[in-house]
């Protein structure tokens, strides 16, 4: 039976999530455990812990979930060979599934009756969280503080911390510019003067990425090996999923590859601008849509271009738990059985070009295809027929006077 008096609060030790720990011990008479998940951000996670224990919490989670992030939720991702309104892939998005899950388990665990997250009332991760947080559980109680309490600002947040003796990194008057957002797939910049759209974003902003202008003159060569869709080697040496995104992110960084500035449509139904850094991300969504070009047979391959909007946004707007993205997953994953082999991409000034690819599960015939002698592999005359038969209903169409210019 979960107990009234426990909460478990996604906790990341900085200013918003210990006020939100303290409102929550006070504003429900409870016991808040926390959980801290470690998925690659690039910070010390371990900080949170000292600072949940200044707030009185015993039951302290703090994870490393790098791997089961990469392998289990990023890697089924880019299978799909997702992007979001065309731009977008989908670095905070994917990461939320995992930490709600964890959430809810953890609540389980310790006979909880809520989870807490600290988003905001115009955001994306709220609907993200809540909507996971009661597919994995219908009845569990999700409370989010901002859209419950007065304390609109950060100098109200400082005020409380002042009376509460809540002990925060943050100074009066240190603000900040951006909101950001990291893990192990990307680094993610709205607020300050990127809410103008008008406005270039600061040269001095980008965290993991050179300028393209200033990377490397000489191209950085490598090779990926696939199996089952997914990369487990780079330049032959076998990697796991967080080790082959952690070097790939690496390697993208120096070579100035993965930024974007786009203006995306919130689920709540507001336009925000966004910038984003995705080097090993961009890579790899390379790499697999060229593994794909000679092993996907072309109608799955179609199918899977028109299906691909619908999954993005399902995990955009918080449905990775839904039973349509499951559906959609498996039929993907099915495809991708033949998507195994080697793919030799170049990395220059911002760029993923690609060399050369080959697989055992090609489907390319270089007899087929050559604009050399054939040897009979193909008779060019059935190309009349076919193209007739096509036409048929054009032709029917124009002789009924239907006009088509």
């Amino acid at each position: 039976m979960a107990e009234k008096n426990k909460i478990v609060l996604a906790y990341s030790g900085g200013l918003d999530t210990s006020v939100i720990c303290r409102w929550l011990q006070e504003t429900y008479a409870a016991e808040v455990i926390t959980f801290t998940a470690d998925i690659g951000q690039g910070e010390e996670v371990e900080p949170a812990r000292e600072k949940a224990k200044a707030m009185g919490v015993e039951k302290i989670y703090i994870e490393d979930l790098t791997e089961d992030f990469v392998a289990n939720y990023v890697y089924p991702m880019f299978r799909a060979n997702t992007v979001y309104e065309g731009e977008y892939l989908l670095g905070t998005s994917i990461a939320r599934p995992l930490i709600t899950r964890r959430l809810v388990e953890i609540a389980r665990e310790n006979g909880a009756y809520a989870v807490s997250h600290g988003s905001t009332g115009k955001g994306n991760d709220q609907v993200r969280y809540e909507l996971g947080a009661y597919a994995l559980d219908p009845d569990i109680k999700v409370i989010a503080p901002w859209r419950e309490w007065d304390l609109n600002s950060r100098e109200a947040l400082m005020d409380f911390c002042e009376k509460h003796q809540i002990p925060v990194d943050y100074k009066r008057g240190d603000k900040s510019p951006y909101s950001m957002d990291a893990n192990l797939l990307h680094i993610s910049y709205e607020g300050g003067g990127l809410e103008d759209p008008a406005k270039e974003a600061d040269a001095g902003m980008w965290r993991w990425t050179v300028a393209p202008e200033d990377a490397p003159d000489e191209p950085g060569i490598i090779e990926l090996t696939y199996k089952n869709g997914d990369p487990i080697a780079l330049n032959g040496d076998p990697l796991s999923p967080g080790a082959m995104l952690r070097e790939l992110n690496r390697l993208g960084g120096i070579h100035g590859i993965g930024r974007s500035d786009i203006v995306e449509n919130r689920f709540v139904g507001m336009k925000s601008r966004g910038c984003y850094e995705t080097p090993g991300g961009t890579i790899l969504l390379r790499g697999h849509r060229t593994m794909e070009s000679i092993t996907l047979d072309r109608e799955v391959g179609h199918l899977k271009d028109e299906l691909m909007p619908r999954y993005a946004k399902l995990i955009y707007n918080g449905y990775w738990w839904a039973p349509e993205r499951k559906v959609l997953q498996a039929l993907i994953d099915e495809s991708q059985t033949v998507v195994n082999g080697h793919v030799t991409l170049k990395l220059y000034k911002g760029s993923v070009s690609v060399l050369a690819r080959r697989s055992d599960d090609s489907l390319y015939d270089a007899d087929v295809v050559t604009f050399e002698d054939d040897q009979g592999a193909y008779d060019q005359r059935d190309a009349g027929g076919f193209i007739k038969l096509n036409a048929l209903r054009l032709r029917l169409g124009a002789k009924r006077g239907r006009d088509y210019s």
